[in-house]
């Protein structure tokens, strides 16, 4: 199981909401040793009152294929995941509809050769491939761990991977895009060079609170927003807000004696989801669970209702937004 679900279990709040329509557009499925998160436990979190109509799987290194040409070994994740979808869409396991999009991973370093293995992704998911993430998150600090790709620094200034990104565009691909808080600028370079393709700006930027960065929050985040301000200056680029409560961002919610309440998460986080819908709006955010990531720190229950508690001030039609049409629009997610 990924989480400790009897941890997790101390703490239950009923949902805040519970018509609202959602979708949520970042999750992942693996089976690792000692850590499964497939349908069914996906399926359990999703049924703890909320209303989820879809979700969206983002690429995490699962079921690579184990043979044939490197580059094309990690079409194996979209198969499996494809075949999820299929379940779920089944109907057999209730109205939710679980991988209603897929975002899978190319070596965008390939350059123009690229396009064999987005083509491969469509061929394996043609009803649900909508992207790629080539995650950049990179950091000096040994005490940082850079993403599972791990990418080079400077990623997405290289030569060969702005090439394999411009391929994006003729496939009608967005591109999800994992770094750290300090690689912002370097995102907003590249989306002010590709305007043609929709990026979507995970996590916050992946703001860090360990390492050397621990005790450093305030100074970090007046940084922080003045590059998300630059950032969402492009309008190809759309923002996640959730994917802050990982060990990364050194909240620390993991190592106490009891996870976390709503009310918690909203006193911790509140100021970065507030100030990321400020400057994109409504129309070009989307409330995210990055599960089961951030269930090593807490309950979807609770996460959500800490989206609901922040977005508590905003209009009908802004909730809609926030909760299910940016997604719905950005992953052309139909009937959800």
């Amino acid at each position: 199981m990924a989480g400790n679900p009897e941890w997790l279990a101390k703490v239950t709040e009923a949902a805040l909401e519970p018509a609202l329509p959602i979708i949520d557009p970042h999750h992942h499925l693996w089976v690792h040793p000692g850590s499964r998160y497939e349908l069914e436990e996906l399926l359990d979190d999703t049924g703890q009152g909320h209303n989820i109509r879809a979700t969206v799987f983002v690429e995490c290194k699962a079921m690579y294929r184990a043979d044939g040409p490197e580059h094309l070994k990690p079409v194996g994740e979209t198969e499996y995941v494809n075949g999820i979808a299929a379940k779920s869409a089944s109907g057999g396991f209730g109205e939710m509809r679980a991988c209603a999009g897929i975002v899978g991973f190319a070596d965008l370093r390939l350059g123009s050769a690229v396009d064999e293995v987005l083509e491969a992704h469509i061929a394996a998911a043609p009803a649900r491939f909508r992207g790629i993430r080539h995650a950049s998150a990179f950091d000096a600090s040994p005490e940082v761990r850079p993403s599972h790709t791990n990418p080079p620094e400077g990623l997405l200034g290289l030569e060969d991977f702005r090439e394999g990104f411009k391929r994006l565009a003729k496939y009608n691909m967005t591109f999800d895009a994992w770094l750290y808080h300090r690689q912002i600028p370097e995102l907003t370079s590249l989306a002010r060079a590709n305007p043609q393709t929709t990026i979507i700006f995970d996590h916050f930027g992946g703001p860090i609170g360990i390492g050397p960065y621990e005790g450093k929050r305030a100074e970090i985040f007046a940084q922080w927003k003045k590059d998300v301000a630059d950032l969402a200056s492009c309008p190809n680029v759309v923002a996640k807000l959730g994917g802050i409560n990982m060990a990364v961002n050194g909240f620390g919610w993991h190592k106490r004696a009891l996870p976390p309440t709503s009310d918690e998460l909203v006193a911790a986080t509140r100021d970065w989801y507030l100030h990321s819908i400020d400057v994109f709006g409504p129309a070009r955010c989307m409330f995210e669970s990055n599960f089961p990531v951030d269930k090593l720190s807490c309950s979807y229950g609770v996460v959500w209702n800490a989206f609901k508690k922040i977005a508590s001030g905003f209009s009908a039609d802004e909730k809609r937004h926030l909760f299910h049409d940016t997604a719905a629009r950005v992953y052309r997610i139909a009937a959800a």
